[in-house]
């Protein structure tokens, strides 16, 4: 319809550095280095200094950053990994793919992020890391999960794909465990404009181990310590990134600035909870309602864009069919999905 707001409108998300974007995006073309070259480089050093970690390592894609991750830590068959059923597919498929076991710990029905008390009964003598989800811009409980972690003596990894720029007490997503995954989707608050991804750590030899791992298993040459994959960041989409990085900030603002007219414009539904201490990104606005495809029909009759974030939790899904792990068994998880539409708020 005449004057309809889409769900994403990615045309006009760079209007002010359109130009900056095309001189890099030449400036790579013109240097003939198109793989593991000078604007990799220097994204990873510029996104490690901007999370406040020392080391960062560009990958193909957010779920790449996951998986990688997860391989150099070891995590293999036999391994149990905890993490949320309210998220993207890829944050489980990663778990599988890896050889490893997911086991789902209900969430926290405010901020829809893994509850730390779920994931301290979910613990067993098999777990191997615990994946938390900074769910739609809104940090997790860094302190206690990594608390949890800590006394269980296994890794805590933060899946960021959503929350590039959010804070929890003053610090970066990406810092309270032993590594944070990044994903630069195009419609990402920092995205690129195509697949990329990022982890980011303090651990150096888990970041060699990530590197050695994006790379076929080698640290250069001929020479391959192990069989790997190819996931690396190209120089086109670091370039693109660095210019983008240099906006974030300005852009999270922006979007917790519409976020705030939405909060107090918006009547009758349940509109997002940013917990005390944490600086929310919004990468989606997710309300909840009861009525929720009745607000969905209304939204789309009226020309505005929306998409429910997400209709079938992980654990409902058609490949856990036969599992046990039926409706009922993770009852905020199951009701966040029958509750919640979600508008972008700036794209």
């Amino acid at each position: 319809m005449p004057g309809a707001i889409p769900l994403v409108d990615l045309t006009r998300q760079d209007p002010g550095i359109t130009s900056e974007i095309e001189a890099a995006v030449a400036r790579v073309l013109a240097s003939g280095r198109y793989v593991l070259g000078p604007e990799k480089e220097a994204f990873e050093a510029e996104i490690a200094d901007y999370v406040g970690v020392s080391n960062a390592v560009g990958v193909g894609s957010g779920t790449d950053a996951l998986f990688l991750t997860l391989k150099a830590l070891g995590v293999g068959p036999g391994d149990e990994v905890i993490t949320t059923p309210f998220t993207f597919f890829a944050t489980y498929e990663v778990i599988v793919n890896a050889g490893a076991t997911a086991v789902f710990a209900d969430i926290d029905p405010r901020t829809f992020n893994i509850d730390p008390d779920a994931v301290s009964a979910s613990l067993t003598p098999r777990t191997r890391a615990v994946i938390g989800v900074h769910l739609y811009g809104q940090p997790f409980d860094g302190d206690a999960l990594s608390d949890i972690a800590c006394a269980a003596g296994v890794p805590l990894i933060e899946d960021c794909a959503q929350a590039a720029g959010a804070e929890y007490r003053g610090r970066k997503t990406g810092t309270f465990g032993v590594a944070g995954a990044f994903s630069f989707f195009p419609t990402k608050n920092l995205g690129a404009a195509g697949d990329a991804g990022m982890i980011v750590t303090d651990d150096q030899d888990l970041a060699e181990k990530v590197r050695t791992l994006a790379n076929h298993g080698s640290r250069g040459g001929y020479l391959h310590e192990c069989a790997g994959v190819n996931s690396r960041l190209d120089e086109v989409q670091a370039a693109v990134l660095r210019v983008k990085l240099r906006m974030l900030d300005r852009w999270n603002e922006e979007r917790a600035s519409i976020a705030a007219a939405y909060d107090r414009g918006l009547e009758s539904v349940e509109t997002p909870y940013a917990a005390p201490g944490t600086k929310h990104v919004y990468h989606q606005y997710t309300i909840m309602s009861d009525r929720r495809d009745v607000v969905a029909s209304a939204l789309e009759r009226n020309g505005i864009g929306c998409r429910v974030y997400y209709p079938v939790p992980l654990h409902l899904q058609p490949c856990f069919e036969g599992s046990g792990a039926g409706p009922g068994t993770l009852p905020k998880s199951e009701r966040a999905s029958e509750c919640c539409p979600c508008r972008f708020t700036r794209d």
